[in-house]
């Protein structure tokens, strides 16, 4: 059933340009928006310099204007809400939700991969270091729209995970809650590498009191098994001149049937009107050919 209260959302982050594997999840996300009568919100998650790429936020914007994917509202940037984190962090910190830790990535090794809290226990608690969460929730299931109920490993979703890094950055976790529940987001339709890390973002919607979306994830596009299409793998940026090609191309691989070679904003229209999430693939990734 339509519902105008939808509201989903596709957040790149500017490491790049758009690749196909980007373009799966902003035309899924878009479709599904668009399908129930609801809204498509663009978010750029800029809060990680040292992986920016300097005018890709310019770039990413005008590739979606050219494929026709055209938001709604203003775009959102992270890196102008650092306060908000901040207060929200303080908050956690005050109330002991939240506390410094200075272990170590070989430290945490030895603890079995998962770290164990041990700074959080400390009689004297640490001032300075990264900030991880109490992860009071530790949720480990959830139901995901397209891949059925979702189990994550107990000692990934029970960790105490980190908020803010030591180098002073803001870490996903935080921002993406925060900004999820800020812009209203019903349902969250992204790429399957993001398939256990929801586990996190429920149990800190669950610490900060915020309502939980929904979740539909979808298939990853992959070169072999296990390596998926990224910026950080320099994979090829889509063509925004003739995006046309790489529409069908995209609803192929989410098993949508194709639509006429036209102008962007007739083939988007007839996309919507068959867009079915029974035919999407029920698997985690699909290899394909750069």
């Amino acid at each position: 059933m339509n519902s105008p209260h939808y509201i989903g959302r596709f957040a790149p982050s500017p490491s790049g340009p758009l690749h196909f594997g980007s373009l799966i999840a902003a035309l899924g996300s878009y479709l599904r928006a668009k399908q129930q009568n609801g809204k498509w919100l663009v978010r750029i998650e800029d809060i990680d310099p040292p992986r920016e790429v300097p005018g890709a936020s310019s770039d990413i914007l005008a590739t979606l204007e050219a494929y026709g994917l055209c938001w709604d509202d203003q775009e959102l940037y992270q890196s102008q809400r650092t306060d908000i984190y901040q207060q929200q962090i303080d908050t956690l910190l005050n109330q002991d939700l939240a506390y410094y830790c200075q272990c170590t990535r070989k430290q945490i090794g030895q603890m079995g991969g998962v770290y164990d809290s041990r700074c959080g226990q400390l009689t004297t608690p640490l001032t300075q270091g990264a900030i991880r969460i109490r992860n009071t929730a530790k949720v480990s299931k959830f139901e995901d729209l397209l891949m059925g109920q979702v189990a994550v490993e107990t000692g990934f979703a029970g960790e105490d995970f980190i908020i803010k890094r030591s180098d002073g950055l803001y870490a996903y976790q935080l921002a993406v809650v925060i900004d999820d529940a800020f812009q209203g987001i019903t349902e969250i339709v992204r790429g399957c590498d993001l398939l256990e890390t929801s586990c996190r973002q429920l149990s800190m919607n669950k610490i900060l009191g915020f309502t939980s979306p929904d979740w539909l994830h979808l298939p990853l596009a992959c070169t072999k098994p296990g390596f998926k299409l990224s910026k950080q793998n320099y994979a090829n940026a889509i063509d925004a001149k003739r995006p046309q090609a790489s529409i069908n191309a995209a609803l192929a691989f989410l098993g949508q049937a194709q639509v006429d070679p036209d102008h962007v904003d007739i083939m988007l229209k007839q996309a919507c009107d068959q867009f079915s999430i029974a035919d999407i693939p029920q698997v985690s990734e699909i290899l394909i050919e750069q």
